[in-house]
């Protein structure tokens, strides 16, 4: 195998290019994170001396109670509004990241092959049997990887869905106990 410094030189560029695009990612998924939190605390701010102010103007334990009532629903639906974004936002920069390292490992997996296919090239002659055993092994253990690649794809998928799947549940559970809670008061 020959030294081409070219491509070495290249190929650093490219991990440098790639690096630095990660970096923006994690940084605009960050910045996104602050925006959402800063939203949710100056709502936050301002609902709780509106709240305040509701819960001084009862005038009976009742009205407390139905005051407290009233402001339940609308802070679990922020909430999960809040959740859903967050979730947004870490599935978003999460997506560019695989996106990222797909490619990458895309790319690695083409110059491995083509470096194998070069060696195997300029094997000495009478070295066919070993060069066919090499060959046999490289493609069973791309074949595994891909295989490998799949089922981490499917597990990530089946956990997103079980993710979803148990915040409806939960939604719907807490949406049934205030209905609940409404109806007693």
């Amino acid at each position: 195998m020959n030294f081409n410094a070219d491509q070495f030189t290249a190929t650093q560029q490219a991990n440098l290019n790639m690096a630095a695009g990660l970096s923006q990612t994690a940084f605009a998924g960050f910045e996104r994170l602050v925006e959402l939190n800063m939203a949710a605390s100056k709502a936050a701010v301002g609902e709780a001396f509106s709240n305040m102010q509701a819960l001084m103007s009862a005038k009976s334990p009742q009205d407390l109670m139905a005051v407290q009532t009233a402001l339940v629903q609308p802070a679990f639906e922020k909430t999960v509004s809040y959740g859903r974004h967050l979730a947004d936002i870490a599935n978003g920069t999460g997506a560019e990241f695989t996106k990222a390292v797909e490619g990458k490992i895309a790319e690695s997996e083409k110059a491995v092959k083509n470096l194998v296919e070069s060696s195997l090239k300029n094997a000495p002659a009478g070295s066919e049997a070993a060069v066919a055993v090499i060959k046999t092994a490289f493609e069973a253990s791309q074949s595994a990887a891909d295989t490998l690649k799949k089922v981490a794809k499917q597990a990530a998928d089946s956990a997103e869905a079980s993710v979803k799947a148990a915040t409806a549940q939960a939604e719907a559970s807490v949406k049934a106990a205030m209905g609940k809670a409404k109806a007693k008061a």
